[in-house]
């Protein structure tokens, strides 16, 4: 009997000491994931490679991506040489970059900005491979700071797929490719994002010190130098997404580059390839904005009510011009544009350029003498 009791023992200690050695194995792996977890480490018992090659595996196809998209474009990205006649001969005023936009027949079509062929007495474009073209103007417009160049298409070995600025999200990978500091450093590139879309920067046209435009671009941190400007800037499809073309160059400031979006690009560039210049439609007045002159004098001199202090002085009508066969005359106030209050002479501008077409009639609120009334007016380009 004693023997039996003991047997009995012996197995319900062979039971409890299974029952011990599960629960201890549970409670060693509940210990391990816990710290894993508290340490911010995955484990994936499926997974046939370490986390550490998995990350290795992602940033190596992130850097494939980024050497294709470059492979894609960068024989489509050239130098620009302007040459201007000074004295007794000609000297290089300065270099820039391009992109080959467009290849028809025995002609090709480079992109650029205005300020890169600004003054120009001969172009010459550089090609990827170092062969050196003759290059004709085919038009320029200094309110985006674009400008279309003609060159033999005989070497030109790549063309470059332009993008939709619509698709461009902020913190997108963006890659500036162009000729920083000349040609010595030709064909650099360097990698960044995109820090901001729908950015505004004001243009002086006539050097007054004051902005006649506000040029949209988009804001990137990819280093964008002197050399860098009319290159492209472009997306991990090997897409351009945007004509580069400044930079903010203070002490202070780090990262700030600026680029001309497609969107905005292209049909300047078209027009620019089609016409020489782009159409827009024009009035032939001479304006200044009311924010400039001080409100005694726009109550006493102009009888302005009190109230209005936003619009745009008209200081001289073009003989012949739509202004004055709708009737302007000097002194006039205008404060709207078919019902669109004008704050400034860019607002008025914007309005002409991004939503009037050449032969539209426009209506316009005027303060003349102190009194209201209104313009029709029909808009032509020059």
């Amino acid at each position: 009997m004693f023997d039996e009791q003991d047997r009995n023992q012996k197995k319900q200690y062979k039971r409890s000491g299974l029952a011990f050695s599960v629960l201890g194995a549970i409670v060693a792996v509940f210990i391990v994931t816990t710290v894993f977890q508290w340490q911010g480490i995955s484990i994936d018992v499926h997974t046939e490679k370490p986390t550490a090659q998995a990350n290795e595996l992602n940033l190596d196809k992130k850097q494939e991506d980024v050497t294709q998209a470059v492979d894609e474009v960068s024989k489509a990205v050239v130098g620009i040489s302007n040459v201007q006649n000074a004295g007794q001969g000609a000297e290089k005023a300065g270099t820039g970059s391009g992109v080959i936009y467009k290849k028809d027949g025995d002609k090709a079509f480079v992109a650029t900005n205005h300020h890169v062929i600004q003054n120009a007495s001969e172009l010459e474009v550089i090609l990827s491979d170092g062969t050196k073209v003759e290059a004709e103007l085919k038009g320029s417009d200094p309110l985006t700071d674009l400008a279309v160049l003609q060159i033999d298409s005989e070497h030109v070995q790549k063309v470059a797929e332009l993008g939709k600025a619509s698709d461009v999200e902020v913190g997108q990978t963006a890659i500036a490719i162009g000729n920083p500091l000349g040609m010595e450093f030709a064909g650099s590139v360097t990698k960044g994002i995109v820090s901001g879309l729908n950015r505004n920067i004001p243009v002086d046209m006539n050097g007054d010190q004051q902005p006649d435009w506000q040029t949209e671009v988009l804001q990137t941190d990819a280093a964008i130098n002197p050399g860098n400007s009319g290159g492209a800037l472009i997306n991990l499809q090997g897409e351009v997404i945007g004509i580069n073309s400044m930079k903010i160059a203070k002490a202070e400031v780090e990262g700030i580059g600026f680029s001309i979006p497609m969107d905005v690009a292209k049909p300047v560039i078209k027009d620019l390839e089609k016409n020489g210049e782009v159409e827009r439609p024009y009035m032939g007045v001479s304006l200044q904005d009311l924010t400039q002159i001080p409100n005694p004098v726009l109550q006493r001199e102009l009888g302005l009510p009190e109230d209005i202090t936003q619009g745009v002085l008209v200081q001289g009508v073009e003989k012949g011009s739509p202004a004055d066969q709708a009737g302007l005359k000097r002194y006039d106030v205008i404060t709207a544009i078919d019902g669109k209050e004008i704050e400034s002479l860019i607002s008025l501008r914007q309005y002409l350029y991004n939503q009037a077409k050449d032969g539209d009639t426009a209506e316009l609120e005027v303060y003349r003498d102190g009194k209201p009334t209104t313009v029709q007016i029909t808009l032509t380009s020059r």
